[in-house]
């Protein structure tokens, strides 16, 4: 772990979990089920009903994907309908977010010590500025915030596209880039782009879920990576 962090001129943080908790205390289960609802209740408007099938989930990005997957969908503008509702959501929630112990301190110290960073998140990139904004970080983060995209194609990782935009933004050659995820699909998505992965495991199921997902390299609090970054930290 060490070397992955002295290593990286620039570092690439998952923005819901390793720098905050977006919807901290609220089941995403209503929210899902709002979306859900929203899309079946604009299909049912056409024959586009009969061809919608959405997954069991409660995760509200995952009834998004299905939607960019379904043509009628997308045609009908359905798809995108469901994407400005979530981001609304998201903007909404994004003031009462709760912070992530210690990401406070890692950002500013890896800014302090000349280090590049960028967000690369599926969620909405205004959700990420409105959050920043409140955390005084935002300027840290100027024209580095690659949140999914609100026009053409939806792609969320695990495509590496966001990681991708990222590199470019920060001007950095993929092998001296570190991205700081804690899901599977982000370690996906790291590798595809060719970007160092360290995975941030808060709980024992996110680390059960990184560790099956081949991860090598995890830590459960932003501490230690404060720590290795500033020795001399104060944390």
């Amino acid at each position: 772990m060490r070397h992955l962090i002295e290593s990286a001129k620039a570092v690439l943080f998952d923005f819901d979990g390793p720098i905050c908790h977006l919807f901290q205390g609220r089941s995403l289960a209503p929210l899902t089920e709002r979306l859900r609802h929203a899309v079946t209740s604009f299909a049912a408007e056409g024959e586009a009903g009969r061809e919608v099938w959405l997954p069991e989930t409660d995760d509200p990005l995952e009834i998004l994907r299905a939607a960019f997957q379904q043509p009628a969908l997308v045609e009908r503008g359905i798809a995108r309908d469901i994407e400005r509702a979530l981001t609304d959501e998201e903007i909404a929630a994004a003031p009462g977010a709760f912070p992530t112990a210690y990401a406070d301190a890692l950002v500013r110290t890896l800014a302090a010590t000349g280090r590049r960073m960028a967000v690369t998140t599926n969620n909405s990139q205004q959700a990420v500025e409105r959050y920043l904004e409140t955390r005084l970080t935002g300027e840290l983060f100027a024209g580095r915030i690659h949140g999914r995209n609100a026009e053409g194609e939806l792609r969320l990782k695990p495509d590496p596209d966001c990681l991708l935009r990222a590199l470019k933004s920060t001007d950095t050659p993929a092998r001296e880039a570190l991205m700081i995820g804690d899901a599977p699909r982000d370690l996906e998505a790291a590798r595809a782009a060719g970007v160092a992965f360290l995975g941030y495991a808060r709980n024992e199921r996110k680390s059960e879920q990184l560790r099956a997902a081949g991860a090598e390299h995890l830590v459960d609090s932003l501490r230690d990576v404060v720590m290795v970054v500033d020795p001399g930290a104060h944390v």
